[in-house]
């Protein structure tokens, strides 16, 4: 049995008062776009005050990212054109943060190549994103679903970005998204070939 990861509990809770309200979970997806948009607009500054801003707006993101979807359980407001736009948010959100990283990080020692190894690193992501999409489509949530151990998923690492900054640590970042998001779009690629074969075995 797999644990409900512990931030997909937080937001339960949280929106639970909202079930019988004129909210739906479209606003949500929304709010979580706009804080997504802004966390990458504050990266694209290069400034260090909004590049911190921005990456704890990234983290806020991240979050209201379980929101929509618990609201749509819980007040049977699920639609299928709902959930394409919470997976389009996810895809723009997460490639416009390793573009604007690397347009922020234009002027330092990668120079208009960070902008490039942004670009690289988010066309990857968008990959990634699509191919698992279309995963999700074939064979269901549980075909593009993440390890879960103890409430925690994989990309739960992302809620420590807002260390990254402190530690001056975002041209490293940049550098291993460009070599990883490739390598693991391969590697999504290969699962997407070979997860269908072998489900129909």
């Amino acid at each position: 049995m797999t644990t409900k990861p512990w931030d997909a509990q937080l937001a339960y809770w949280l929106i639970k008062p909202l079930k019988d309200s004129w909210v739906n979970p479209n606003h949500l997806t929304t709010v979580r776009l706009l804080t997504g948009l802004a966390a990458a607009v504050a990266l694209a500054v290069g400034d260090l005050i909004w590049v911190n801003i921005g990456a704890w707006l990234f983290a806020l993101s991240n979050f209201l990212d379980h929101t929509d979807g618990e609201l749509a359980r819980l007040s049977g407001k699920s639609s299928k054109w709902g959930h394409q736009y919470d997976l389009a948010s996810d895809a723009i959100i997460h490639i416009l943060l390793f573009v604007c990283i690397g347009y922020g990080l234009r002027e330092g020692k990668f120079g208009w190549w960070a902008l490039a190894m942004g670009i690289v690193s988010g066309v990857s992501v968008a990959c990634i994103f699509h191919l698992r999409n279309q995963m999700e489509q074939r064979l269901g949530k549980d075909a593009s679903r993440q390890p879960n151990f103890a409430g925690f998923d994989i990309e739960d690492v992302l809620y420590l970005f807002p260390i990254v900054p402190l530690l001056n640590g975002l041209e490293p970042l940049l550098m291993a998204a460009t070599i990883g998001a490739p390598t693991f779009g391969i590697w999504v690629i290969w699962q997407f070939w070979t997860l269908p074969q072998s489900e129909s075995n």
